[in-house]
């Protein structure tokens, strides 16, 4: 063996044996986990990601409650600042305190109160500030009416430290206001109506380590504006106007600054000159600005950050090496920006990173691979739950739950797993049962009975579709988050989805003008509803696989126009006018018979038939309105951008929108009159069989398993019985309008 070929192995056994430490260090205390599964401290217990943070001690020691919070970032940063500085505050003011409880500061005006050397003039109805001691270390003058900072207006508290001017309506602040303030430490202007700060204007303020400047009108800033600010340390400008920053370095005179916010402005630009003296900077947050686009060295001389956070903003695109020198950061946010890729190496340098927060992003080339070099992330946050079977080893992986399926479960809820079955089993078994049986009923109307058995057809759709829900859901039972996506990107997924609109689509109620080449019409249209979606890839996107049950009931931004606009046309405006009409025909329908009731001669007769079909007639618009009154509702706020948990949507599907399908066997053969008497007539006959083989022959009563599905004939004029396909003529007659009454009933 040359020595080159030794060299190549003992280079291959050790990377090996540093790539299996780094492993056991990732793993704790030596313990090695598979993947989607975490150590339990320095005990030999692993245990599927999902219990962490449960709740419950599953470890035995509760290393499984530990880390739940993600304090990394900002607050991980402010606690390791300012901890000490503020437990020593706090002692020295108690010591201050106990000594000097009385006003030190001379004459104070009425509206103000005095503790030691600190005024407060809170709320007091101030138009100017008050003149009091010079040696006063603090001064509040929160919630009064001032209007402007004149010059040398505080010239003369060269021992003031803390100056809170927040929540007044101060409009202008000259160039001189804070001249003399060598000592201050705190300058708060929050909540008033400043819209420019002049160049220099912070220039005595030496030792400044807060300067807090949120909810104002500011719309632009300087470099020489933070002239002077050598101690500052925190600059907060939320919620301000600023449209863009300065083309020169922002730190140029803030040498300390470490955290920086701009949070709620209308920045649109990150220049590379911006940062480029932030080298201290730990902290920055841009989040909700109009940034759509970061070039590639906007945060190069960032290599102190700590937090970086960029979340909903306009960005559409990461250029490729942006994170390359942030070597410190623990959190980054991008959360709510229209990314529609990410680079498969994006996150490689982040080498400490501790939280990446990725809520509201679609996706489309998610793979293992992007996370797999974040050894150190602990806390991830994605759109979707599914997203977490692509970072498997990150102990805290948020969303859970969508509300329909979990990190286990297709159905998140015991409830639903349960009741998928019982409501699929009602389902089909009641409608199948009605086509079996539908043969032996002899029809007086032919077409009535053919578009029962449709309805029937249509109905046993949606049994077949929960059926399926609940042999995907105890297929994947206890390990769902590993198959998520690849199941609603699945073709089972999108044929199921299909089943469940067609389904709804053909689910019209039987009437007497209903001929064949309606009902035909009815299947191709509902066929080309469902389907169409699947039709377009491109178009629709993953029309049906938004949610583990397949079922589009509400929109996603994500989502492409094309299906957004056909969703909305489908459940906002076919579904909606087929139960308008609906409503309307079975209204129509009763006051018909109504009127002829009233033309009656057996009166008592007929209130009571009349009674008896109002209740039916109740419970079949009832029952519609219970399935899509909700529906349309959820679709609307859908629409209009309102969050739908998707708890709602499992309900939904499970329980209310098969309301229809479970029910209408009962309320168009099973508790009809016809069926009634066929059972009826079953019965006797079984009875007078068994009589027959006890007592010898006897002929049983009725002559076969066949029942007319009307009254007896006797009851029944030449007139009605003659073959048409239309009995609802609005001029018919008493004895016509009788016996559609006895139909219905």
């Amino acid at each position: 063996m040359t020595p080159n070929c030794c060299f190549y192995m003992f280079l291959l056994i050790g990377t090996m044996v540093i790539c299996d430490s780094l492993e056991d260090h990732v793993s704790g205390a030596g313990t090695r986990c598979p993947v989607g599964y975490f150590p339990c401290g320095n005990i030999t217990k692993c245990l599927p990601q999902q219990l962490h943070c449960n709740g419950e001690d599953n470890c035995g020691n509760r290393a499984d409650e530990d880390n739940c919070e993600d304090n990394n970032g900002w607050s991980l940063q402010f606690d390791k600042h300012y901890t000490k500085d503020k437990y020593n505050k706090l002692k020295s003011l108690f010591a201050f305190q106990t000594k000097t409880p009385e006003c030190l500061a001379g004459d104070v005006p009425a509206e103000c109160t005095c503790q030691g050397l600190e005024v407060f003039c809170d709320a007091a109805k101030l138009r100017a500030v008050p003149s009091v001691s010079s040696n006063i270390t603090i001064m509040s003058l929160q919630k009064n009416l001032l209007r402007k900072l004149s010059a040398d207006v505080f010239k003369k508290y060269q021992d003031l430290k803390n100056l809170y001017l927040q929540n007044n309506k101060i409009r202008a602040v000259s160039e001189r206001a804070f001249k003399g303030l060598y000592n201050l430490t705190k300058l708060y202007l929050s909540n008033n109506k400043i819209t420019n700060l002049e160049p220099f204007v912070f220039a005595d303020l030496h030792r400044l380590e807060w300067l807090i400047i949120e909810n104002n009108r500011i719309n632009r800033i300087y470099p020489l504006t933070f002239y002077g600010l050598k101690s500052l340390i925190l600059l907060e400008m939320m919620n301000n106007s600023l449209a863009r920053l300065p083309d020169k370095p922002l730190c140029q005179y803030m040498p300390r600054l470490k955290w920086l916010d701009l949070e709620g402005n209308h920045i649109h630009h990150v220049k590379n000159a911006t940062f480029i003296s932030c080298s201290t900077l730990t902290v920055l947050v841009m989040r909700r600005n109009k940034i759509s686009s970061l070039n590639e060295n906007s945060f190069s001389s960032l290599q102190m950050l700590d937090e970086l956070d960029l979340a909903s903003n306009k960005i559409e695109s990461l250029p490729p090496y942006i994170f390359k020198e942030l070597k410190e950061l623990s959190q980054l946010n991008l959360s709510y920006n229209p990314i529609k890729k990410i680079q498969i190496d994006q996150f490689d340098f982040l080498i400490k990173l501790k939280s990446l927060s990725l809520e509201g992003i679609e996706m489309a080339n998610i793979q293992r691979r992007m996370f797999r070099p974040l050894r150190n992330l602990s806390h991830i946050y994605f759109k979707k739950f599914q997203y977490c079977g692509y970072a498997p080893h990150v102990r805290s992986c948020k969303p859970n739950t969508d509300g329909i399926s979990s990190l286990e479960n297709l159905l998140a809820s015991i409830i639903q797993r349960v009741f998928v079955w019982v409501v699929s089993a009602i389902t089909c078994f009641g409608n199948i049962f009605v086509i079996c049986m539908r043969p032996y009923i002899r029809s007086e109307n032919k077409l009535h009975a053919i578009s029962i058995v449709s309805l029937c057809c249509a109905d046993c759709l949606m049994g077949i579709y929960l059926f399926v829900i609940g042999a995907f859901d105890l297929k994947y039972r206890g390990e769902y988050n590993k198959h998520a996506q690849l199941w609603m990107d699945s073709i089972h997924c999108q044929l199921v989805g299909s089943l469940a609109i067609l389904s709804t689509e053909v689910c019209l109620k039987p009437r007497k003008c209903r001929t064949i080449s309606i009902l035909v019409l009815i299947w191709i249209i509902g066929f080309a509803v469902a389907f169409i979606p699947l039709s377009n890839k491109e178009f629709f996107r993953n029309y049906y696989g938004t949610n583990g049950v397949c079922f589009p009931l509400h929109s996603e931004q994500s989502e492409s126009s094309g299906s957004q606009i056909y969703s909305v046309v489908i459940f906002l405006g076919v579904n909606l006018a087929a139960f308008i009409i609906i409503v309307f025909s079975y209204g129509s329908m009763f006051y018909s018979v109504h009127q002829t009731a009233i033309m009656a001669t057996e009166i008592r007769n007929h209130i009571k038939k009349e009674m008896i079909l109002a209740k039916r007639f109740f419970f079949i618009v009832f029952t519609d309105a219970l399935c899509w009154i909700p529906i349309f509702i959820l679709k609307l706020l859908s629409l209009l951008q309102v969050e739908i948990p998707g708890t709602i949507t499992s309900w939904v599907v499970i329980f209310i929108l098969p309301i229809n399908s479970a029910l209408n066997p009962l309320l168009y053969t099973l508790t009809t009159r016809p069926f009634k008497e066929m059972i009826h007539q079953v019965w006797y006959n079984y009875r007078q069989r068994r009589s027959k083989r006890g007592r010898g022959s006897q002929k049983p009563y009725g002559p076969s398993f066949i029942w007319v599905e009307m009254w007896p004939m006797h009851e029944i004029t030449p007139k009605v019985t003659k073959p048409g396909l239309c009995t609802d003529s609005s001029d018919a007659s008493v004895t016509t309008q009788s016996t559609r009454l006895n139909s219905y009933t």
